[in-house]
């Protein structure tokens, strides 16, 4: 039952680090779901993907190696290589979320106080509010103008930028804060970001916010009520970053869950014509319980999968219905890492490891396994075959002691329709933090075992 270290495995560690160097672009660069999802569709383009939209209008019918996706609101994203079998025997699925714990601004968020302007904010997902003080910051988003003109916003990540940030209380001022429990120190409408100081000298009042519009009209061409129609996440300011003197690891903002997005990405775009339908399903919103439109939860999935079959003549509800119930799915997400500063939260046995590989959960829940998918042990004999055929390094584990506290995925939503699902993902230390820490030789492994799955099952 011991897991060997992975890099004890390789010789020659250039294939990881080549391969976590891409990644470590990628994360850099795609800090939002929209990001990872224009991403997404530049790289499955380099490998022959088309639109559905496209390949709908054309009447053209799909067969064996072909290579579709769907995309929902520019946040949520499915990625399908046709295999051989029907659709209605089933798909082979890599399911992972591309949203992060964030703070995003509210929709009337600029003011003035003291000749400070600020921008104020709501916070996405499970965050440590104290967490995120006196960090560079950055902007990054949307802004939808009346004319119906979408304005790209990226505000903090090139070196000349200005960055942003929310302050915080001085040592000297601080004892009735420090008194405070960690859930209180900051408080959530304290996550105010100070965005400028400079007064105007034409407005007659409010000066410092007017110099401010004025900035934003003039590099963007935008009115403060466009605000209203704005999607702009405040993220932490810069790119991933090599961690460790032996540069094992890389330090960088969302690889919750964008690490397990960009490794099933990429095991599904270098995979060949497979037996079964192949699908890389990108989800939103799983930090919020994965509802709306473009969460786990919505009919995006099973209605771009009825557009399939149906451009496969595959046509009828109740070939739909078996398609999914013959499915077999990854829940692709990220496990709690073990980390030696805080040991007493895991029991050891089954804990995640930096560098051991794979993690599967045969279950997640909390506490009474509640909230839980619980995967069948006949689809893990199959799952962990197909990982040792290929030679993939995998670990089994649970998210801390039993009653210490928990988490969830999107299984549980995949499982509903009978279809047989696993979490599987990559160890992070941090997790939820503005920077987390992943190993690179488990993103390696992570990759090579989403592609022993599309392969294999």
């Amino acid at each position: 039952m011991e897991n060997k270290n992975a890099w004890l495995k390789y010789d020659d560690v250039k294939d990881v680090f080549d391969f976590t160097e891409n990644y470590r672009h990628y994360i850099s660069i795609c800090k939002t779901e929209r990001e990872c999802v224009d991403e997404a569709i530049s790289l499955a383009k380099e490998k022959g993907y088309e639109d559905l939209k496209d390949v709908m209008a054309s009447k053209k019918k799909l067969s064996a190696g072909d290579k579709v996706y769907a995309v929902h609101m520019n946040k949520t994203l499915a990625l399908f290589h046709i295999g051989e079998e029907a659709m209605e025997k089933g798909m082979n699925i890599l399911g992972a979320h591309i949203d992060s714990p964030r703070i995003d601004i509210k929709q009337n968020p600029l003011y003035e106080d003291n000749e400070l302007v600020l921008l104020d904010t709501h916070y996405y997902g499970g965050i440590k509010k104290y967490q995120w003080v006196t960090l560079p910051l950055a902007m990054h988003g949307v802004i939808i103008k009346k004319d119906g003109t979408r304005v790209k916003v990226v505000i903090g990540e090139d070196e000349n930028d200005p960055v942003v940030g929310i302050s915080d209380l001085l040592i000297h001022l601080s004892a009735d804060q420090m008194s405070k429990t960690a859930a209180k120190v900051v408080e959530g409408e304290d996550l105010n970001v100070l965005v400028g100081s400079i007064p105007s000298k034409t407005a007659e009042k409010e000066q410092s916010k007017e110099a401010i519009l004025s900035l934003l009209k003039e590099k963007y061409n935008i009115e403060e009520e466009d605000f209203r129609c704005a999607e702009l996440e405040i993220v932490p300011a810069g790119k991933a970053r090599d961690y460790g003197l032996d540069r094992s690891m890389i330090m960088g903002y969302g690889h919750d869950d964008r690490v397990c997005a960009y490794t099933s990405l990429r095991a599904l775009l270098d995979s060949v014509t497979p037996k079964r339908t192949s699908v890389c399903l990108l989800t939103d919103k799983e930090e919020v319980g994965s509802i709306g439109a473009t969460g786990a939860s919505s009919k995006f999935f099973e209605n771009a999968v009825a557009e399939i079959m149906e451009l496969m003549q595959e046509t009828g509800e109740l070939k739909l219905r078996r398609c999914l119930f013959n499915s077999k799915m990854l829940s692709s997400d990220v496990s709690a890492g073990y980390d030696p500063n805080y040991p007493s939260v895991n029991e050891m046995k089954n804990t995640a490891f930096l560098g051991k590989g794979l993690c599967f959960n045969k279950y997640l829940g909390s506490r009474g396994k509640g909230g839980s998918n619980d995967a069948n042990p006949e689809y893990l004999r199959d799952v962990f075959n197909a990982m040792e055929k290929e030679n993939v390094s995998f670990q089994t584990c649970e998210l801390g002691k039993v009653d210490q506290g928990g988490g969830g995925t999107i299984a549980y939503i995949s499982a509903q329709y009978g279809m047989e699902v696993v979490d599987a993902g990559v160890a992070v230390q941090n997790m939820h933090a503005p920077w987390e820490v992943v190993s690179k030789v488990d993103v390696y492994e992570a990759y090579l075992g989403y592609k022993a799955f599309v392969k294999n099952m």
